[in-house]
């Protein structure tokens, strides 16, 4: 049977992107919880339940994110993806695989880390997580919107559409 390239992603695959980026945003913004409770276990080894419970949120945020990723990566195998708009010069197109890699890669490594530092206790996991990965995801997240914002208005593709709409 021959496989056909879609001219768009499919309704779960839309869906599971932009459930994703809204829980990577939440969880990019709401950091205070998670924060107050390290200080806290630091400080005195321990933390009120009102920190723990701010701090789960993240964690189980995370660890959705993780599983969001999971589910996208089947979804991209069995539904398969678009072809790259002709627009787009060879250099950008690898540039875009670059920055997709990059974001899997980003979105597997930081919840792990989390994993690591809220559950195992492992403090270097949490500063790699907290600080080098977190910054790596946000210089990520905007090479990603700006490449999608040179499609829109620059090459004038339906790259935006196909991520949206269909």
């Amino acid at each position: 049977m021959e496989s056909v390239t879609p001219v768009s992603f499919s309704l779960p695959q839309r869906a599971v992107h932009w459930a994703t980026a809204l829980l990577v945003f939440f969880n990019l913004l709401f950091t205070e919880g998670m924060e107050e409770w390290n200080r806290a276990v630091r400080r005195t080894g321990s933390a009120t339940a009102e920190q723990v419970a701010s701090a789960n949120i993240h964690a189980y945020v995370g660890i959705a994110i993780l599983i969001l990723l999971a589910l996208r990566i089947i979804l991209r195998f069995t539904s398969g993806a678009p072809a790259a708009p002709p627009e787009e010069p060879a250099l950008f197109r690898f540039g875009a695989k670059l920055v997709h890699a990059a974001l899997y890669v980003l979105l597997i490594a930081i919840p792990l880390t989390g994993i690591g530092a809220y559950y195992l206790g492992n403090s270097q996991a949490g500063e790699v997580h907290a600080e080098v990965l977190k910054t790596l995801l946000w210089i990520v997240i905007a090479a990603h919107v700006l490449g999608a914002l040179m499609h829109q208005f620059y090459w004038k593709t339906n790259v935006l559409r196909r991520m949206t709409v269909g």
